[in-house]
Protein backbone atom coordinates (compact mmCIF):
# COMPACT_ATOMS: atom_id res chain seq x y z
CA UNK A 1 0.00 0.00 0.00
CA UNK A 2 1.33 3.49 -0.70
CA UNK A 3 1.99 6.26 1.54
CA UNK A 4 -1.19 7.98 -0.21
CA UNK A 5 -3.19 4.97 0.05
CA UNK A 6 -2.70 4.72 3.74
CA UNK A 7 -3.50 8.45 4.75
CA UNK A 8 -6.66 7.70 2.86
CA UNK A 9 -7.30 4.34 5.41
CA UNK A 10 -6.35 6.45 7.95
CA UNK A 11 -8.57 9.54 7.44
CA UNK A 12 -11.44 6.91 6.59
CA UNK A 13 -11.36 5.04 9.43
CA UNK A 14 -11.70 8.47 11.40
CA UNK A 15 -14.69 9.60 9.68
CA UNK A 16 -16.04 6.08 10.11
CA UNK A 17 -15.38 6.69 13.90
CA UNK A 18 -17.07 9.63 14.23
CA UNK A 19 -19.78 8.09 12.36
CA UNK A 20 -20.03 5.28 14.67
CA UNK A 21 -20.37 7.41 17.57
CA UNK A 22 -22.82 9.21 16.53
CA UNK A 23 -25.43 6.78 15.00
CA UNK A 24 -24.71 4.93 18.24
CA UNK A 25 -25.63 8.26 20.30
CA UNK A 26 -22.53 7.17 22.57
CA UNK A 27 -22.22 9.53 25.56
CA UNK A 28 -19.17 10.48 28.02
CA UNK A 29 -18.16 7.33 29.97
CA UNK A 30 -19.46 5.09 27.17
CA UNK A 31 -17.43 2.32 26.14
CA UNK A 32 -16.14 2.01 22.23
CA UNK A 33 -15.93 -1.71 21.03
CA UNK A 34 -12.34 -3.19 20.87
CA UNK A 35 -9.45 -2.39 18.05
CA UNK A 36 -10.36 -6.03 16.90
CA UNK A 37 -14.09 -5.80 17.00
CA UNK A 38 -13.90 -2.33 15.08
CA UNK A 39 -11.34 -3.61 12.44
CA UNK A 40 -13.45 -6.29 11.68
CA UNK A 41 -16.78 -3.88 11.47
CA UNK A 42 -15.12 -1.36 9.91
CA UNK A 43 -12.81 -4.18 7.32
CA UNK A 44 -9.54 -1.92 8.01
CA UNK A 45 -6.31 -3.17 10.06
CA UNK A 46 -5.98 -2.73 13.19
CA UNK A 47 -2.94 -0.74 13.07
CA UNK A 48 -5.35 2.17 11.43
CA UNK A 49 -7.71 1.56 14.11
CA UNK A 50 -4.65 2.08 16.86
CA UNK A 51 -3.78 5.36 15.01
CA UNK A 52 -7.11 7.26 14.99
CA UNK A 53 -7.82 6.04 18.39
CA UNK A 54 -4.05 7.64 19.76
CA UNK A 55 -5.24 11.12 17.77
CA UNK A 56 -8.78 10.62 19.12
CA UNK A 57 -7.43 10.45 22.63
CA UNK A 58 -4.72 13.55 22.05
CA UNK A 59 -7.10 15.25 21.37
CA UNK A 60 -9.18 14.73 24.51
CA UNK A 61 -12.16 12.87 22.84
CA UNK A 62 -11.23 9.19 24.29
CA UNK A 63 -9.78 7.96 26.90
CA UNK A 64 -7.84 3.83 27.44
CA UNK A 65 -8.63 2.69 30.89
CA UNK A 66 -5.93 0.29 31.12
CA UNK A 67 -6.99 -3.57 31.67
CA UNK A 68 -10.85 -1.85 30.68
CA UNK A 69 -10.77 -0.67 27.02
CA UNK A 70 -11.80 2.73 25.61
CA UNK A 71 -14.37 4.86 26.42
CA UNK A 72 -16.07 8.47 25.65
CA UNK A 73 -14.13 11.44 27.48
CA UNK A 74 -16.40 14.24 26.68
CA UNK A 75 -19.14 14.53 23.42
CA UNK A 76 -18.15 17.24 21.83
CA UNK A 77 -18.80 18.19 17.57
CA UNK A 78 -15.76 16.12 16.27
CA UNK A 79 -15.31 19.02 13.59
CA UNK A 80 -11.66 19.05 15.00
CA UNK A 81 -10.74 15.59 13.57
CA UNK A 82 -12.10 15.99 10.27
CA UNK A 83 -10.05 19.45 9.63
CA UNK A 84 -6.83 18.04 11.54
CA UNK A 85 -7.31 14.60 8.97
CA UNK A 86 -7.65 16.76 6.13
CA UNK A 87 -4.94 19.26 6.63
CA UNK A 88 -1.91 17.47 7.62
CA UNK A 89 -2.98 14.32 4.73
CA UNK A 90 -4.19 16.01 1.78
CA UNK A 91 -1.70 19.30 1.93
CA UNK A 92 1.30 18.32 0.17
CA UNK A 93 3.82 21.38 2.00
CA UNK A 94 2.14 19.85 5.21
CA UNK A 95 3.48 16.43 4.94
CA UNK A 96 6.66 17.75 4.25
CA UNK A 97 6.20 19.90 7.98
CA UNK A 98 5.32 17.54 9.43
CA UNK A 99 8.34 15.27 9.48
CA UNK A 100 10.17 18.42 10.10
CA UNK A 101 8.00 19.59 13.27
CA UNK A 102 8.60 15.66 14.81
CA UNK A 103 12.39 15.78 13.93
CA UNK A 104 12.32 19.13 15.67
CA UNK A 105 10.96 18.15 19.00
CA UNK A 106 12.92 14.93 19.08
CA UNK A 107 15.93 17.25 18.64
CA UNK A 108 14.64 18.81 21.35
CA UNK A 109 14.14 15.89 23.54
CA UNK A 110 17.71 14.76 22.96
CA UNK A 111 19.01 17.57 23.79
CA UNK A 112 17.18 18.26 27.60
CA UNK A 113 17.54 14.19 28.65
CA UNK A 114 21.67 14.48 27.47
CA UNK A 115 22.40 15.66 31.30
CA UNK A 116 19.72 12.91 32.88
CA UNK A 117 21.24 10.15 31.28
CA UNK A 118 22.89 7.20 33.75
CA UNK A 119 25.07 4.29 32.98
CA UNK A 120 21.28 1.98 33.77
CA UNK A 121 19.30 4.31 31.36
CA UNK A 122 22.24 3.20 28.60
CA UNK A 123 21.84 -0.33 29.13
CA UNK A 124 17.62 -0.31 29.38
CA UNK A 125 18.21 2.06 25.50
CA UNK A 126 20.76 -0.81 24.15
CA UNK A 127 18.02 -3.63 25.45
CA UNK A 128 15.31 -1.70 23.43
CA UNK A 129 17.66 -1.70 20.73
CA UNK A 130 18.14 -5.43 20.94
CA UNK A 131 14.52 -6.36 21.46
CA UNK A 132 12.84 -4.12 19.27
CA UNK A 133 11.59 -4.67 15.55
CA UNK A 134 12.97 -2.23 13.44
CA UNK A 135 9.44 -0.90 12.41
CA UNK A 136 8.76 -0.24 16.14
CA UNK A 137 12.35 0.84 17.26
CA UNK A 138 12.07 4.59 16.60
CA UNK A 139 8.57 4.60 18.90
CA UNK A 140 10.36 2.82 22.07
CA UNK A 141 13.57 4.40 22.11
CA UNK A 142 11.60 7.83 22.26
CA UNK A 143 9.24 7.35 24.56
CA UNK A 144 12.27 6.08 27.06
CA UNK A 145 13.77 9.31 26.33
CA UNK A 146 10.42 11.19 27.51
CA UNK A 147 9.99 9.44 30.43
CA UNK A 148 13.09 10.22 31.27
CA UNK A 149 12.98 13.84 30.88
CA UNK A 150 9.72 14.30 32.06
CA UNK A 151 8.03 16.50 29.57
CA UNK A 152 4.74 15.40 28.94
CA UNK A 153 3.43 18.04 27.18
CA UNK A 154 6.03 17.55 24.45
CA UNK A 155 5.76 14.08 24.68
CA UNK A 156 1.80 14.44 23.60
CA UNK A 157 2.93 16.96 21.12
CA UNK A 158 5.14 14.30 19.58
CA UNK A 159 3.00 11.56 19.69
CA UNK A 160 0.27 13.44 17.80
CA UNK A 161 2.39 14.73 15.11
CA UNK A 162 4.26 11.32 14.69
CA UNK A 163 1.03 9.98 14.57
CA UNK A 164 0.09 11.43 11.64
CA UNK A 165 3.92 11.31 10.02
CA UNK A 166 3.89 8.04 9.99
CA UNK A 167 0.31 7.65 7.58
CA UNK A 168 2.79 9.92 5.22
CA UNK A 169 6.24 9.25 5.76
CA UNK A 170 8.52 5.94 6.68
CA UNK A 171 10.10 6.86 9.57
CA UNK A 172 12.25 4.13 9.95
CA UNK A 173 16.30 4.22 10.74
CA UNK A 174 18.86 1.59 10.67
CA UNK A 175 19.86 0.42 14.57
CA UNK A 176 23.43 1.75 13.48
CA UNK A 177 21.46 5.29 13.85
CA UNK A 178 20.41 4.84 17.42
CA UNK A 179 23.95 3.73 18.43
CA UNK A 180 25.41 6.79 16.91
CA UNK A 181 22.90 8.22 18.88
CA UNK A 182 23.65 6.64 22.16
CA UNK A 183 27.28 7.52 21.43
CA UNK A 184 26.57 11.36 21.45
CA UNK A 185 24.38 11.47 23.94
CA UNK A 186 26.88 9.51 26.56
CA UNK A 187 29.97 12.46 25.31
CA UNK A 188 26.91 15.51 25.34
CA UNK A 189 27.95 15.86 21.99
CA UNK A 190 25.37 18.38 21.05
CA UNK A 191 26.54 18.68 17.69
CA UNK A 192 26.77 14.60 16.61
CA UNK A 193 23.02 15.03 18.12
CA UNK A 194 22.11 17.50 15.14
CA UNK A 195 23.86 15.92 12.58
CA UNK A 196 21.93 12.25 13.03
CA UNK A 197 18.91 14.63 11.19
CA UNK A 198 20.62 15.94 8.47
Amino acid sequence: MTQEQQGKVYEGVLYQLKSYIEENQLKPGDKLPSERELSEQLHVGRSSIREAFRAMELLGLIETRRGEGTYMRAYRPYHMVELLSNFLLNESRTKSELLTAMHMIEKEVLTLVQDKLSDHHFHQLNEILEASEEKNLHCAVFEYLFTICDQHLLRSMWQFISGFTNTVHDVQHHKEWYREMFEALKKGNTIGILQLYR
